[in-house]
């Protein structure tokens, strides 16, 4: 096995010249790029011929949202072109919903089976969980190319290749070019099942964006606002791709239900959820390194202490939420998997995901887990040296903060 490879760049990335040649190419488009909530607008209707975003309550959350960015320490040019892109494709991908639901809104009349939804930090094995689940024909996911753009534009309908997979496949290449380490924190792949937040996003509240930047006054926005209107927009962003390509029954996941817990029993009442838990500690320092190195795609000066202290704060929120809410979902319709025991016999955990939810265990889905096993050992890109000392923490001091979440969970 290769030795683990420690980010020796956090505050000070290098890139490759290739990448840096991109960077500059980006930058001098930036200038055509202004964070600002009416040319974002008027960049949408102009690519997409439409001009209905639906009900307008989100323009207060995206001028919420361009106000932080904007406010992003050392934000670098290539890093506002990359904001300005993503919040573009969410305007874009608003005005196709209302076209699509306005045209058809026998949508709304869909019926979406019991979902299964995986809860847990990063690095607590919901990825893996999510993409074992996901390897069978039982369950509807959500694959990258399709979280990005879930709906076609005007034109594309049909066309074989879908020519939204092209446009994933490039900015997949420039994510690998420019962060050739990130493939073995989180591995991205055109096709790669992802999360449901992607979605939560076309409506302008979700946890996602706190992953793109150090956006303070977002986080508490966001964290101030009741998100059940929010997944119940998720839950017609649901019916509206079961409509497009079919699907039997949604497997979701994401960290941000970990403190939606009561709202997921609201929103979805009947799905199975499966909470997964990890010393925390271990988590904290995982992830304020990821962040940090995905930092220097909207920042030349990262820095790597100020991190580690926010997400630190910010999965102490969200843990504290877990353990107050966790009675909120039935005992009958969830379960607790530690990293553990979930590690130790994946398919036994996969097993009971399905007993739990009802679902019936075919001798496809159980080959199909197999082979996904044998073609996706752990680490097989190698292994990262995570360090608290680099991201500024203190595992003695994140272990008393932590306490309460790992005496009920671990």
């Amino acid at each position: 096995m290769s030795e683990a490879i420690r980010i020796e760049d956090l505050a000070h990335p290098r890139f490759s010249p290739e990448v840096a040649d991109i960077r500059t190419a980006l930058a001098a488009m930036a200038a055509d790029c202004p964070l600002d909530s009416d040319a974002l607008h008027r960049k949408a209707v102009e690519e997409t011929g439409l001009e209905d975003f639906g009900v307008p309550d989100y323009r207060e959350r995206l001028d919420v949202l361009l106000a932080a960015f904007r406010d992003v320490p050392g934000l670098s040019d290539p890093g506002r072109f990359s904001f300005y892109s993503q919040l573009l494709q969410l305007l874009k991908n608003r005005l196709l919903l209302t076209d699509l639901l306005t045209r058809h809104p026998e949508i709304h009349e869909v019926e979406l089976a019991p979902p299964i939804i995986i809860a847990g930090l990063p690095r607590t094995g919901t990825t893996h969980l999510h993409n074992l689940l996901a390897a069978g024909p039982a369950f509807r996911t959500l694959p990258y190319w399709e979280s990005l753009e879930p709906i076609p534009v005007p034109g594309e309908y049909g066309v074989d290749p879908d020519p939204r997979l092209a446009r994933t496949e490039q900015a997949v290449w420039f994510t690998d070019l420019a962060m050739p380490l990130f493939p073995l924190m989180h591995e991205m792949t055109v096709d790669h099942v992802h999360e449901e937040i992607q979605l939560l996003a076309i409506d302008f509240s979700t946890m996602l964006f706190e992953t793109l930047a150090q956006v303070p006054a977002w986080r508490d926005y966001y964290c101030s606002h009741d998100q059940r209107p929010h997944y119940e927009f998720l839950r017609t962003m649901l019916k509206v791709l079961q409509h497009l390509r079919g699907g039997r029954r949604w497997l979701l996941k994401s960290p941000q239900h970990l403190e939606q817990l009561p709202v997921l029993a609201e929103v979805f009442p009947d799905a199975t959820v499966v909470l997964t838990h990890r010393d925390p500690c271990s988590v904290v320092v995982s992830m304020a390194t990821m962040v940090a190195y995905t930092a220097r795609m909207h920042t030349d000066t990262p820095d790597p202490v100020a991190i580690g202290s926010s997400w630190a704060d910010r999965l102490e929120r969200m843990l504290n939420s877990c353990v107050r809410d966790r009675s909120a979902i039935a005992a009958s319709q969830s379960v607790d998997v530690t990293f553990e025991e979930f590690m130790s016999d994946d398919l036994a955990t996969a097993r009971r995901v399905y007993e739990l939810a009802g679902e019936p265990l075919t001798l496809a889905d159980e080959q199909a887990m197999s082979d996904y096993l044998g073609g996706h050992r752990r680490g097989r890109h190698g292994t990262i040296d995570y360090r608290a000392q680099d991201v500024g923490l203190d595992l003695d001091d994140l272990r008393g903060r932590f306490a309460p979440y790992t005496a009920r969970f671990l």
